[in-house]
């Protein structure tokens, strides 16, 4: 099952897809805010058309585990998606992502001239990423198990310490 995530911002709203396996997420592209019924709209659109089965919506939270102010800000985003699709949309901790990003892009080998373009995508992409990394199955026969379906050998054994 695909999913589509979102790393809600004031500006711009980045976008990111899985594989229909939901094991990688890939950038997928960037929504300009206009407004959250308007957001909400074009992102349940963007489920639709890329056969998303699930919306994950980054939320950023403090040191504590509470929203801070965007995090109650993409929560509000979440309640309105939830009013334009019967997808099912979850909140998932987004801290730090956008740092993640610069230093991946900066890995990369990105110039750093490049660097100062838009990081939403790449932001959503980590965000789903983790997503994916903690919900995923490692059990033998699982479609979304990294070495794939069928063919999965089961879980590697593991040296005694």
């Amino acid at each position: 099952m695909r999913i589509l995530a979102v790393d809600p911002g004031s500006k711009n709203i980045g976008i990111a897809l899985s594989d229909p396996t939901g094991t990688i997420a890939s950038p997928l592209g960037v929504v300009a805010h206009v407004s959250r019924p308007a957001d909400a709209a074009a992102i349940a659109a963007l489920a639709h058309e890329h056969m998303a089965g699930r919306i994950v919506v980054g939320q950023a939270l403090d040191e504590h585990g509470e929203p801070t102010f965007e995090g109650r800000r993409a929560a509000r985003l979440a309640a309105a998606i939830r009013l334009q699709t019967p997808l099912p949309v979850e909140l998932w901790d987004e801290s730090f992502t956008t740092h993640d990003a610069r230093a991946a892009r900066a890995a990369l080998g990105s110039p750093q001239r490049k660097r100062r373009g838009h990081l939403d995508e790449l932001a959503a992409a980590i965000i789903l990423q983790s997503y994916l990394d903690a919900h995923r199955k490692d059990g033998p026969g699982d479609n979304d198990h990294p070495n794939g379906g069928e063919d999965n050998p089961g879980p590697t054994p593991q040296k005694s310490p």
